[in-house]
């Protein structure tokens, strides 16, 4: 899933981090095919920096694409965007699957993960501001990979990854109770770094109690007051932020409930923005409760709220600010986005736009859409 990592820091108001250089990013990195044994989450870091989550690898890998000039946004809708996708594999739309989408700040460049249906290879396909299709060759690019270790458990999936100022942040699941994991990369890289991993426990809202063992299906890093937390939202839908500073290898984390979007969701993408001098979070989700219970027209709906809702320790857990009284907004602070009915993979570009994967009637667009 694509993500905007953006470090936060909260004070009277909230103000981005500055850029970082690519070197900032990998210190140590070797030249060759990175081995992917799969994709599950993209994103990137500063400088055109590629961050792959690769579960079945149990690792993060960090591709430099080169790509860091600003070039021109895409203006229109893209459709059958499927068939753009497979066609320099040699493939029709339905023989391919489109894993996740991220675009890179560094040069308004969207980047598509994606798997063949025939024999599961995997590629890594751009899209540029004139609709053009282009691949990133992952037989002989410069990287960094870092495993992914929990102790003595196993990872088995990696639910995203995020850059957060000086490190990168993932979440996974593991094969143990305490199965959603926190792991901490500190920057620059060096290829095969150790990592540390925290294990997350969670007050699910809807659910009325403390959950170990569901991930955190997307992630974006925060600072309030000068101490860094990792914000993440779960299925049935609580966002959560866990306070990572001092924290031991190995250490069980408890996660602060701030709030809850409504059961029978999953959320698919989330990044900060900024309107008016005002900073929003939106994120994406599915409801799989859409037949018994739809939100909207499509199961695929988005939601934004103010970023200060994030703030503080009183409001939490059970009484996390909630989206839904009944079957009634409870809240003007949290608003769902008609105009991004249908959105099943998005992510930030620029201050104004987001680069959006539409499920529409006619089939899939790729399009850019105007921040709400």
């Amino acid at each position: 899933m694509a993500r905007s990592f953006v470090a936060i820091t909260l004070a009277a108001l909230f103000t981005m981090t500055p850029a970082t250089r690519a070197e900032d990013v990998i210190e140590k990195s070797v030249t060759g095919s990175p081995h992917l044994k799969s994709i599950n989450v993209i994103t990137f870091a500063p400088q055109g920096v590629l961050l792959v989550g690769d579960g079945a690898g149990a690792q993060v890998v960090a591709i430099k694409t080169g790509d860091t000039q600003k070039q021109p946004q895409l203006k229109r809708a893209i459709t059958n965007i499927e068939a753009r996708l497979a066609a320099p594999l040699g493939a029709k739309a339905e023989g391919i699957s489109i894993i996740d989408m991220a675009v890179n700040p560094a040069s308004g460049v969207a980047y598509f993960a994606v798997r063949r249906q025939d024999d599961k290879s995997l590629a890594i396909l751009t899209v540029n501001g004139a609709g053009e299709v282009g691949e990133l060759e992952l037989e002989k690019v410069e990287f960094a990979a870092v495993q992914l270790k929990a102790g003595d458990a196993k990872v088995t999936a990696v639910t995203d990854v995020a850059w957060a100022d000086s490190q990168i942040v993932a979440a996974g699941r593991s094969n143990e109770e305490f199965a959603s994991k926190i792991f901490s990369i500190a920057a620059p890289l060096s290829h095969a770094q150790k990592t540390s991993s925290f294990s997350a426990e969670t007050y699910h809202v809807a659910h009325g109690r403390w959950e170990t063992k569901a991930p955190m299906s997307v992630v974006i890093p925060l600072k309030e007051d000068g101490k860094t937390y990792v914000v993440g939202a779960f299925s049935c839908t609580p966002v959560v932020k866990y306070p990572i500073d001092a924290l031991q290898p190995g250490a069980e984390v408890k996660g602060i409930s701030m709030i809850e979007l409504g059961s029978g969701n999953r959320p698919l993408d989330m990044f900060v923005y900024e309107k008016n001098g005002k900073p929003y979070v939106l994120a994406s989700t599915f409801r799989f409760h859409h037949k018994r219970r739809p939100f909207g027209p499509s199961p695929y709906w988005t939601v934004k709220f103010e970023q200060s809702l994030l703030v503080g320790d009183k409001a939490t857990n059970e009484k996390a600010v909630r989206r839904l009284k009944g079957n009634k907004p409870a809240t003007p602070r949290i608003e769902m986005v008609e105009a991004y009915h249908g959105v099943k993979l998005m992510d930030r570009l620029g201050p104004a736009h987001a680069l959006v994967l539409r499920e529409t009637k006619q089939g899939s667009v790729f399009e850019p859409l105007a921040l709400p």
